[in-house]
């Protein structure tokens, strides 16, 4: 009697699954799985990869601890691929336009709240798969950072909302799929998928004595400023750094008319610590050329770079190669066919490091004929090795050794750490290493228009070139001599600065009108939340604190 009813049941999934092949647009994968028949239009919830043959009701997560070094998946049951769902939203497209232009959209509740709503990157996913696949599963949190998109709409999730709803204790976390559609505007299709879970949220147990405002130790270099600061609002920072809601925060120091007025740490950082900064260290590679023009080693940034290098001698020359200038490295504006924005640029930095000459692969680059000279800015990390090299071939002893002379040793900055290319160069592109105080000193020195200590290190002519609206990157933020400018906006009043920035969310904040200059360094490398945290920690924390 068993085996009857067992072929009864096979039969009939045999059935269903033909009758829905026949209204399949594109043929898409069978469901034969009972615990997929039995599912459809779920998104379920799972610690563990379990494969979908061992995968039972049991197996379904109802109630998740978030903590870190764990795991959560999902795993999607669908009555229809993702291209037949399409098919619906719009009937005359064919199935590579369906493709092209068509994701899932995903929508997060946190207890009954809409948090956030993506619609996944048209890249997320083969063809094959958006053809064929009614059953997935996509990690959301990884111990093992396993690589997939889901894991970058948890982060995205995260660091847009879900992070400040999902506070201690218990919480429902609510997930919705949908399909949609970007044709000459976004058509959203009915939900296709949806699942709950109960998230359980642990209280962090944290030293309250690394909440205070931490006292500043006398330095001869820098006098200790007695202004006040909101010390309630500093303390509320400090308690999300040390919680970990703002991750990998290192430190955080703020100067205040020439005075020390905030100095923190974190995560086993200290005054003595040399911090990565990454990208930071392109500003120096200005500052160094600005001292190199002062004194006459190199003639003016608006020189070519065929003054340099026989460019004829390198692959892809043409005329109009010739014409790119050391300015236009400067403001990421050159015409070479390279862009970090870019995943497939043949010039992105990327492509760049595992090749034996740095200067040799950006020389070797075609130019982008779509680009004019100064017209459109595109983010190129090679184009500073370049500066770099240009630098160390034109002063006496090299880079290296100039930086120590004339930058280093007048801002008494006695311990930092270079990277080096291939060539033995130190790398202008980032990975400049310095202590926190000595990062504030750099930023110092632009706020007093290149003096310290009454010597005139770097002129005020080359400070405002710099510091200026040089490339229009949006609306609202602007780039200078590899410096960036924006604009906060904070109960009513603007703050406009001007900062290094490096990957991680490393930055050196110069305020415009105000005598401030702010260092935050982290290592939140290659991570989503890295960026976006820091504006928070400007936005809603540090502007407010220091300017009370």
């Amino acid at each position: 009697m068993k085996l009857k009813v067992t072929t009864i049941a096979l039969s009939l999934l045999t059935y269903l699954s033909a009758s829905a092949q026949k209204n399949e647009f594109v043929k898409q994968d069978s469901i034969f799985h009972p615990i997929h028949n039995s599912n459809i239009g779920k998104v379920t919830f799972m610690s563990q990869t379990i494969a979908i043959e061992n995968f039972t009701q049991t197996d379904f997560l109802q109630t998740f601890e978030l903590k870190e070094k764990t795991d959560l998946n999902i795993r999607v049951f669908l009555s229809k691929s993702l291209t037949n769902n399409l098919h619906l939203l719009s009937p005359n497209s064919t199935a590579e336009e369906l493709t092209k232009n068509g994701n899932y959209q995903f929508t997060f509740y946190v207890d009954s709240k809409k948090i956030y709503v993506e619609n996944l990157n048209i890249g997320a996913g083969s063809t094959e798969s958006k053809n064929q696949r009614t059953l997935f599963r996509v990690p959301l949190i990884s111990s093992t950072n396993e690589d997939s998109w889901g894991k970058f709409l948890w982060y995205r999730f995260f660091g847009n909302g879900g992070q400040d709803a999902l506070t201690e204790g218990e919480h429902i976390l609510q997930i919705e799929i949908r399909p949609y559609l970007k044709l000459t505007e976004v058509i959203t299709g009915n939900v296709i998928a949806e699942g709950k879970l109960k998230i359980i949220v642990p209280e962090i147990k944290i030293n309250e004595q690394l909440v205070k405002v931490q006292n500043i130790k006398p330095t001869k270099d820098w006098q200790i400023s007695s202004d006040k600061i909101d010390y309630a609002k500093l303390e509320e920072l400090n308690r999300k750094i040390v919680k970990q809601t703002f991750k990998n925060v290192t430190s955080i120091v703020a100067i205040k008319d020439g005075k020390i007025l905030i100095e923190e740490y974190f995560n086993g950082a200290n005054r003595k610590t040399l911090h990565d900064t990454r990208s930071v260290g392109k500003s120096f590679a200005s500052t160094l050329l600005g001292i190199a023009i002062n004194d006459k080693y190199i003639k003016s940034e608006t020189q070519t770079l065929k003054d340099f290098y026989n460019l004829k001698s390198f692959k892809n020359y043409s005329i109009s190669k010739d014409s790119i200038t050391l300015k236009s490295l400067l403001t990421m504006s050159s015409t070479f066919e390279g862009s970090d924005m870019n995943s497939e640029s043949i010039g992105h930095e990327e492509n760049m490091y595992p090749t034996k000459n740095w200067v040799d692969f950006t020389l070797n680059l075609p130019v982008d004929e779509t680009k004019q000279l100064y017209k459109q800015w595109d983010y190129f990390t090679a184009g500073c090795i370049v500066l770099g090299d240009i630098i160390d071939k034109s002063v006496p002893n090299g880079l290296e050794k100039y930086a120590d002379k004339n930058l280093f040793r007048p801002l008494n900055i006695k311990k930092y750490k270079w990277q080096f290319t291939p060539q033995k160069v130190a790398n202008t592109a980032g990975s400049l290493q310095l202590c926190s105080l000595d990062y504030a000193k750099y930023g110092q020195l632009y706020k007093n228009q290149g003096a310290w200590h009454g010597k005139q290190i770097l002129s005020q002519e080359w400070i405002t070139k710099s510091l200026s609206h040089q490339m229009t990157i949006s609306e609202d933020e602007f780039y200078g001599y590899l410096f960036w400018n924006k604009t906060y906006k904070i109960n009513g009043l603007d703050y406009e600065v001007y900062y290094s920035s490096g990957n991680g969310g490393n930055r050196i904040f110069i305020f415009k009108n105000q005598p401030i200059v702010i260092v935050i360094t982290s290592t939140a490398y290659n991570t989503p939340y890295g960026e976006k945290q820091i504006e928070k920690i400007m936005q809603e924390y540090l502007i407010e604190s220091v300017t009370k």
